[in-house]
């Protein structure tokens, strides 16, 4: 038997109306199938916490009706279970939409069910905390923290689907957990069955990302062509019982899938090969063998799993002063010349005017900014410049700070060099995460199911 999954969306704000092609491609198969949506980094769940704060009934996936509209009905009808972890911050808020979306649409008897048991932010002194790899800053030492969520893993999701629902709502989950539920519900694998679940958990990591495997974030022009960039497929993966896999598309959409988009998919935020941690197994890619077996086929095998770890990593989200951003154009003969007077002239007023603490840095894109440092000491082509954006950006634990520095941007307008225009100005409140490790037994996901709007 094989189980079939799709990836409708690799990041909140993804193009939404990229599952109806895979909805079509999904219901062509006969065998288990299922349609994930990954819409959760770490910074936007902490944004959504920050919804939530100011407005209890928001906090989920602002974009969840455009993801769900053109595909939730055939979802429903031919038994493609639906997993998402557009339930953000707050996943009840995003099961009540999902709900009144179904009863519109004629599904009022819709079987939903939220998992929750991620955020642990009312817990922080309860747990026993253990920095990750790399974090050097002690949980104590941290203040004004948002969100506190840890990567729940897939067992949570195979129970919910054991009881019925149709739909799977969450919050915080690891990415590819969403993939390794449905495949290890219908294939029944054993929880200890390592070598297959990583096999789940490969399968999911690798259309996490949407279209990074089908060559959306492949794409280089003359180096590696991608034909139907406005139409590309998102992924689909079939997973047979003994852990075989293949990536593949809808028939007729954008984009390709090679051996190559397969391993620049597979190497993302692999950080040890043979040592790839998640919630549900630790991946062991060392032996792993891939291999095109036709147009937009590639198969995967020879994964193999450990045992799953003893901790689970936890995002803390927290608030960190203000940070805000602005720019001013410069363009046509010596625009280099002018962009760069002003941005000497803009760092010494930056000096006499605002405290010595402000974080500043300087980039003139279109001559340096990615590959220039603090010190803007990369070379350079002036002659070639003819149109570059000055951009400050800075940080400081004063929003008044943060504002004046702007201002001082602003002020080139008239102040000068000559041509300055197209002003922009932003401010927000800093986000910044860090990384902890907390013991498993610590942390137990709750399942809700609902069937029907506003009954459990």
């Amino acid at each position: 038997m094989t189980v079939v999954v799709g990836c409708g969306a690799g990041f909140s704000g993804d193009r939404t109306d990229a599952a109806r092609p895979l909805v079509d491609a999904l219901m062509s198969y006969d065998a288990p199938r299922a349609l994930m949506f990954e819409t959760l980094g770490e910074r936007t769940l902490a944004a959504a916490q920050l919804r939530r704060i100011k407005d209890p009934d928001s906090g989920d996936e602002p974009l969840l009706e455009e993801f769900l509209s053109p595909v939730l009905s055939d979802c429903l009808v031919n038994h493609i279970t639906v997993l998402g972890n557009f339930g953000a911050a707050n996943p009840n808020a995003a099961c009540r939409r999902i709900q009144q979306l179904a009863k519109r649409l004629g599904h009022s008897q819709a079987s939903l069910a939220t998992v929750q048991g991620d955020d642990v932010r009312d817990r922080l002194h309860e747990l026993d905390w253990l920095a990750w790899e790399g974090e050097k800053r002690a949980l104590s030492t941290i203040e004004q923290v948002v969100a506190a969520n840890v990567y729940l893993g897939a067992d949570a999701l195979i129970e919910a689907m054991a009881q019925g629902a149709q739909v799977v709502i969450t919050g915080r989950v690891a990415d590819p957990s969403l993939a390794l539920a449905p495949i290890c519900y219908h294939h029944d694998w054993a929880s200890d069955d390592w070598d297959r679940r990583a096999a789940g958990a490969l399968a999911g990591h690798l259309i996490e990302c949407g279209t990074q495997v089908t060559g959306g974030y492949f794409a280089d022009p003359g180096v590696k062509d991608v034909p139907g960039m406005a139409s590309l497929g998102y992924p689909l993966v079939e997973v047979e019982r003994n852990g075989r896999l293949i990536v593949t598309k809808p028939p007729g959409t954008g984009g390709l899938v090679t051996e190559q988009t397969v391993k620049e998919q597979l190497l993302y935020e692999i950080h040890d090969p043979s040592a790839y941690i998640t919630p549900d197994v630790v991946i062991d890619l060392e032996h792993i063998r891939i291999k095109q077996l036709a147009k937009d086929r590639v198969e995967v095998t020879g994964v193999r799993g450990k045992p799953s770890p003893a901790r689970l990593k936890t995002t803390v989200s927290f608030l960190a002063g203000y940070q805000g951003e602005a720019e001013i154009s410069y363009a046509g003969p010596n625009a280099f010349a002018r962009a760069h007077l002003a941005r000497e002239t803009l760092r010494q007023r930056l000096a006499l005017r605002c405290p010595i603490d402000l974080r500043a840095r300087y980039d003139l894109i279109g001559a340096s900014s990615v590959f220039d440092g603090d010190t803007q000491q990369h070379p350079q082509n002036r002659d070639a410049a003819s149109d570059i954006r000055l951009r400050l950006a800075v940080e400081h634990s004063d929003k008044r700070v943060v504002e004046l520095a702007t201002q001082e941007l602003l002020a080139l307008y008239c102040c000068g060099p000559a041509g300055g225009g197209g002003v922009r100005r932003h401010h927000t409140q800093r986000l910044k995460t860090a990384s902890y490790l907390v013991p498993r037994q610590q942390v137990v996901p709750t399942v809700t199911l609902r069937k029907g709007e506003g009954h459990e």
